[in-house]
């Protein structure tokens, strides 16, 4: 009798957990997925977590199948030629074949004093810190005036906050604090919601300026410095600021890099289109970490969800002696909620660019609240019935395919060069 095939995925996040969930479609897989964490991180609810409106977590035996061994460990170096993975509280563990799932982050800002004293929000551990910060500068501002000092609107006076970055995380957190009673300003560097569509953008617009959110937007307003209390813009303009969230920048795990794997300009892991690391067969990538033929997918967990349950069935294809099946990922649009009362869902074409059509205000809110419960949704599902979600299997992956023969002269050269 043949032993079963071990399987380890490397990262608990949505296409993680997607991944391990559908490997275990097969009794003579053993499954094993390592986390840095206990619970899972509802990554798009962590503007939640800074307002104190959600915990952003959920625990992992409500999502993961039963046949998944959960590891709680980090994991330090792959060591691809003998297959094994070094784990930062000792030891090691092997594998026949490895999905590679380790997420993303912010980038360390190069914006002078934004290390130092912005706070960034792309983690569980990052919006845990932020969240008692938030709350003692409020509470701090509030002890320096006297009881019966109040703002115009009649509200106690609230310590000055400045979001930077005017993307869905920015966005998101710059209304749910204001919301929640705090002055926010948000730094957009550029645009306003750049993948919007120009009538979803003046609705988001429309809201936050409702909710009492200072927008800057404009060349002018890209930072230039970030001080203990005060954010400098190209312009010349200097913010007070007491708190200053820091939601610009994409960053990953370097990881890969480390362990000596082939890796795009930001360490994202360099792959082919079936998600198959150009290094080795018998790693493959999923997520925001991976990079498929040069040409990465959004962040979201849109994208990381279909990539994960794509790099699974890579994996069985392979265990099953067949030929993988192609990246073929379509998109629906983005959804971004503006408080617990309103949202945007800027519907899309399927290739990813924004229409002009998009659902907005409290049926916004509750479309967005709905597509939040439904991911965790399609992860336990996956953990019930291995092999029941197929939506990565949607026709529509032909713009992809016109992208990728109209970059072929240039990305043919580096892939090739990388994977020797």
């Amino acid at each position: 009798m043949s032993e079963n095939t071990e399987v380890v995925v490397i990262g608990g996040g949505y296409a993680g957990v997607m991944a391990a969930n559908r490997l275990t479609s097969r009794d003579d897989v053993n499954v094993t997925l390592i986390n840095p964490r206990p619970a899972f991180v509802e990554r798009i609810r962590l503007h939640q977590l800074v307002a104190g409106t959600h915990t952003a977590t959920a625990d992992y035996t409500e999502i993961l199948g039963e046949r998944v061994r959960l590891v709680v460990d980090t994991v330090t170096r792959i060591d691809a030629a003998g297959r094994a993975l070094a784990l930062e509280h000792g030891g090691t563990v092997r594998y026949d074949h490895l999905v590679y799932a380790v997420g993303s982050g912010s980038a360390d800002p190069s914006v002078p004093g934004a290390a130092e004293f912005a706070h960034p929000i792309a983690t569980l551990e990052d919006a845990s810190r932020l969240r008692p910060v938030v709350e003692a500068a409020s509470a701090k501002a509030a002890s320096a005036k006297a009881a019966s000092v109040e703002s115009a609107s009649g509200k106690a006076a609230k310590a000055p906050l400045t979001v930077v970055g005017a993307g869905p995380t920015g966005i998101e957190t710059a209304a749910e604090l204001t919301e929640q009673g705090h002055t926010v300003t948000l730094v957009c560097g550029g645009i306003l919601g750049p993948y919007l569509h120009r009538r979803g953008r003046r609705s988001v617009a429309g809201r936050l300026a409702a909710l009492g959110v200072t927008v800057l937007d404009g060349p002018g307003t890209k930072v230039t410095a970030v001080t203990r209390d005060a954010v400098r813009l190209a312009d010349g303009r200097e913010l007070p600021s007491a708190v200053t969230v820091w939601t610009a920048g994409f960053g990953v795990p370097d990881l890969a890099a480390r362990s000596g794997l082939s890796t795009d300009a930001l360490g994202r892991l360099l792959t082919d289109e079936t998600l198959t690391s150009v290094d080795d067969p018998h790693i493959v990538a999923a997520g925001d970490s991976a990079a498929p033929s040069d040409l990465p997918l959004r962040m979201s967990c849109q994208a990381a969800i279909p990539l994960g349950a794509r790099a699974a069935d890579t994996v069985l294809s392979r265990i099953a002696g067949e030929q993988p099946a192609t990246l073929n990922e379509v998109f629906a649009g983005q959804c971004i909620s503006l408080g617990r009362g309103a949202g945007i869902f800027q519907f899309a074409h399927r290739y990813d660019v924004a229409v002009g059509f998009h659902i907005g205000g409290r049926p916004g809110a509750k479309l967005k609240e709905f597509v939040c419960k439904g991911i965790v949704e399609h992860l336990a599902g996956e953990g019930r019935k291995p092999g029941a979600y197929r939506l990565h299997k949607v026709s529509g992956g032909a713009t992809r395919q016109q992208r990728l023969r109209r970059s072929e002269p240039a990305r043919t050269p580096a892939v090739a060069e990388r994977a020797v």
